[in-house]
C-alpha cells in the first residue's frame, strides 16, 4: 500500500488484554460510494496517497492498515445517560478499526507523535448492539461532517470526520423519514477512552483492571498527568478536568450545543466526538436545547458547565478504588478556574481582540452577554460585525441588525470593548468581513443541505458548505 513516511502505525491497544474490547467483523454492504474523504488529515497521517481503490478497501470494507490492528475491536464501556446508570453499553455500531501517530503540523509541533485512533460509526452489528441495526444514516453522516468541520474551524477540539461512504441500504428510523439512506464513517480522534470506560471496570470491581486502564491512559495519552501532585489517580483527573474544562469553554463561546453530554460521549483526552443531536445557537439562549428527547433541557446550553462537573465527579467515584475519594477534591475544584481562563481566551478569539487581565476580561464576557441575551442579535451575527471590538464600528452600522445595536446594555458593551486592542488588525480589512454575514451552521442551513441531497441527489451546497467552513477556519488559524 502506497502510504508515506509519515504514517506510523501503533495497534497498542490489544496491549490492555482481556475485559477492554471485543473482536468483531465489519458489515458487508452492498454499495461503497465515497462521499467525503479528508484529504487534509489523511496527508497529517500520511494516509493522503492512497488512491481511491485503497481509501475504498480500508475505510469500506476494513481490511487492516499495514502494521495494524488485525481484526477491528468493539470497545467495552459503561456510562450515566441523562443521569441513570447503564451497564449494557458499548461499541453498538462502531469499533477501533487502527491506531497511529500524528506526523504534526512541523518538526516543532507538540502534537507531533501523539496517540491517535480511527474509529467508525455504522459498520455493522457488534455484542453491544442492545438489537439496533449497527447502521448509520446517510443524513447522521452528513451531519457529522458538517459539525466536525465547524467546530475545528471554530477552534474546538473535536473528533475529524476522515471518511464517509454510502453504503447502498435502505434504514428505517423513528426520526427521520423513512426507508432512508445508510453510510458508515470513520473519525478520527486522539483517543476513544471514555470515562465511561472506567466507570465499566469500577462497576464490575475490577480493581486490576482498573489500574491497567490508567497506567495505559497515562503513558499513552497524558503523560502530563505525571507532573501534577499527589498519587496518579488524582494526577489523571486534573490533567482531564483541565483538558474538559478547556472543551466547555470551547463549546459555549461557539455556540454549540452537544445534545448528549452523557458520561460515555466525553473522552479522557478532552475531545469532543459521536454527534448525534447537536445544535448552534441561532442566538444567546441559556435554557436552548439540542436533543428534541431533552424534555427537562438537562442539556441545555447553559448547563453545559454543570454538567461536565457532574460528568467528572462520576468519574472521580470510578476512580476510587485506587485511591481515597477526598483526595480527587482538589481536581475537581480545578474545573471552574480553568473554565473561567479558557473562556476568557476563547471569547476574546472569537472577537479579535487581546486580553487585558482578568478583570476586564470578565467585564467584557459580562457586558457581550447580557447584551446578546437582551438584544436577540445572531449569535454568529454578533461576532461577525463586532470582530476586532470597536474598530469594527463603521461594519456593524451598516449589519442588518445595526438597529439592535443601542441601548443601555450596548452602551455597556462599548465601553467594555473600548478597553482592549485589536488583535489582528490585518483581518479587519479582509473579504470575509465585508460579506454579507458570518459563516454558521444554525439547523435551517443543515436541512435544506440534506434536502438537496435526500431530493435530487445534489451534493454541491453539502460541498460548498464544506469549503466555506474550511475558508473561514484558515482565517482565524492560529
Amino acid at each position: 500500500m502506497p502510504t508515506s513516511p509519515s504514517y506510523r502505525s501503533a495497534p497498542l491497544f490489544p496491549s490492555l488484554g482481556e475485559g477492554f474490547f471485543d473482536p468483531v467483523e465489519a458489515a458487508r454492504f452492498p454499495e461503497r460510494i465515497l462521499r467525503f474523504r479528508n484529504q487534509r488529515w489523511a496527508e497529517r497521517v500520511g494516509l493522503g496517497s492512497l488512491d481511491a481503490e485503497a481509501w475504498e478497501a480500508h475505510f469500506a470494507r476494513f481490511e487492516p492498515l499495514p502494521g495494524n490492528l488485525d481484526r477491528p475491536l468493539a470497545l467495552r464501556y459503561h456510562g450515566h445517560q441523562f443521569g441513570t446508570y447503564n451497564a449494557r453499553l458499548g461499541d453498538g455500531r462502531g469499533f477501533l478499526f487502527a491506531q497511529l501517530r500524528d506526523a504534526g503540523r512541523g518538526p516543532d509541533d507538540p502534537e507531533k507523535g501523539r496517540l491517535l485512533d480511527l474509529g467508525t460509526k455504522g459498520s455493522g452489528q457488534t455484542p453491544w448492539s442492545r438489537g439496533g441495526d449497527g447502521r448509520l444514516t446517510l443524513k447522521g453522516g452528513v451531519r457529522e461532517v458538517l459539525a466536525t468541520e465547524m467546530l475545528e474551524a471554530l477552534g474546538v477540539s473535536t473528533s475529524k470526520t476522515f471518511s464517509l461512504f454510502e453504503t447502498g441500504e435502505s434504514l428505517f428510523r423513528g426520526d427521520e423519514p423513512s426507508p432512508t439512506r445508510s453510510s458508515v464513517l470513520v473519525r478520527l480522534n486522539h483517543s476513544h477512552i471514555r470515562f465511561g470506560s472506567f466507570q465499566r471496570h469500577a462497576h464490575l470491581g475490577h480493581k486490576d483492571r482498573l489500574d491497567a486502564l490508567l497506567q495505559f491512559s497515562v503513558e499513552h495519552h497524558l503523560p502530563e498527568a505525571r507532573a501534577q501532585e499527589g498519587p496518579l489517580p488524582v494526577g489523571f483527573l486534573h490533567e482531564v478536568t483541565r483538558r474538559s474544562a478547556a472543551l466547555c469553554a470551547s463549546f459555549m463561546a461557539a455556540g454549540f450545543v452537544h445534545g448528549v453530554l452523557n458520561t460515555d460521549n466525553m473522552n479522557i483526552t478532552g475531545e469532543s466526538f459521536d454527534y448525534g443531536p447537536y445544535r448552534f445557537l441561532p442566538v444567546y439562549d441559556p435554557a436552548f436545547t439540542a436533543a428534541y428527547f431533552d424534555e427537562t433541557g438537562l442539556y441545555a446550553f447553559g448547563r453545559q458547565p454543570r454538567t461536565f462537573v457532574w460528568n467528572l465527579a462520576r468519574l472521580a467515584e470510578a476512580l476510587s478504588p485506587l485511591c481515597p475519594d477526598a483526595a480527587f477534591a482538589p481536581a475537581l475544584r480545578a474545573f471552574e478556574p480553568a473554565f473561567v481562563e479558557a473562556l476568557h481566551a476563547k471569547f476574546l478569539r472569537r472577537l479579535g481582540l487581546t486580553s487585558n487581565g482578568p478583570e476586564e476580561d470578565e467585564a467584557l464576557l459580562d457586558a457581550c452577554l447580557g447584551f446578546l441575551q437582551e438584544s436577540g442579535v445572531g449569535y454568529d451575527r454578533f461576532f461577525f460585525d463586532w470582530y476586532g471590538g470597536l474598530a469594527s464600528a463603521a461594519r456593524a452600522r451598516r449589519s442588518p441588525v445595526a438597529t439592535k445595536y443601542t441601548g443601555t446594555r450596548f452602551v455597556a458593551l462599548e465601553r467594555a470593548m473600548g478597553g482592549h486592542d485589536p488583535a489582528r488588525v490585518e483581518l479587519l480589512d479582509d473579504p470575509y468581513f465585508q460579506g454579507d454575514g458570518p459563516c454558521s451552521l444554525l439547523i435551517d442551513e443543515i436541512e435544506a443541505i440534506w434536502s438537496d441531497i435526500a431530493e435530487r441527489d445534489d451534493w454541491s451546497a453539502f460541498e460548498a458548505k464544506v469549503e466555506r467552513i474550511r475558508r473561514f477556519g484558515a482565517l482565524f488559524a492560529d
